[in-house]
Parts: structure tokens; sequence; C-alpha cells
């Protein structure tokens, strides 16, 4: 589902403090993930951005889009985890492995070894 339907299916999120774990985990085909938790709905969540057209580069080789259509970020609840604490132990590291070529998939594998199910993120 896109941003826009995600928030809308349940207004808790768009109320609630969200906790991000990063906004630059990528998979092995060099899709861009950010992953944030809700507090109110204990909710981990991938949000995946489709490539964008560039409006623009940065001096840093950065692309900078102007006009992010709803559609292309597109939302894939990972797991229900309740309390801030649990989330953090099992992510705890996350800011090492975000960087890794196929960092994203280090979190499906976190989640698996909780005895959660397994998100498909390709």
């Amino acid at each position: 589902m896109d941003i826009e339907e995600f928030y809308s299916a349940d207004e808790r999120r768009r109320q609630s403090a969200e906790v991000e774990f990063g906004n630059n985990w990528f998979d092995t085909k060099g899709s861009r993930y950010e992953l944030s938790w809700i507090q109110d709905t204990g909710e981990l969540y991938a949000m995946l951005e489709l490539v964008p057209e560039a409006d623009s580069w940065t001096p840093f080789g950065d692309i900078e889009v102007e006009n992010v259509k709803v559609d292309s970020l597109l939302v894939t609840v990972l797991a229900v985890i309740p309390t801030r604490e649990e989330v953090e132990a099992l992510l705890d590291g996350w800011a090492d492995q975000m960087t890794e070529p196929d960092g994203v998939h280090w979190v499906a594998a976190r989640l698996t070894a909780a005895g959660l199910s397994r998100p498909t993120l390709d």
C-alpha cells in the first residue's frame, strides 16, 4: 500500500510518535528503504521509495526530488513490537548494518530470529 493508504487505514498511525531506525537501507537491487516504528500501534514498518525522477542533483551527488508522488512510497508492516524498549533491543546495532549493501535483509533476519514472520523486502 502507498503511504497515504497506510496512514488512512488507522488514524492512530497519523497521530502517534514515530521512531526512525534509518532512512538509507538498501537491498541487493539498490532499492532504498526507511525503517520506522509507530508507538501507538507497535508497528515496525519499511517504506520503499520507488526510484524517483531527479529534479536536480546536489553538490554531493544526491538526487533532489521536489514533488514526490504518494504512490511512489510503498509501506510494508514488518512486525508488531509492543514497546520501544523491545524494538530497540531487537534492532540493536542497526546503524552499522544500515550501511551494508544488503543491510535491509539484516532486519529480516533479526525478525526471523525473534520468531516474528519474515517480511518480503524485495
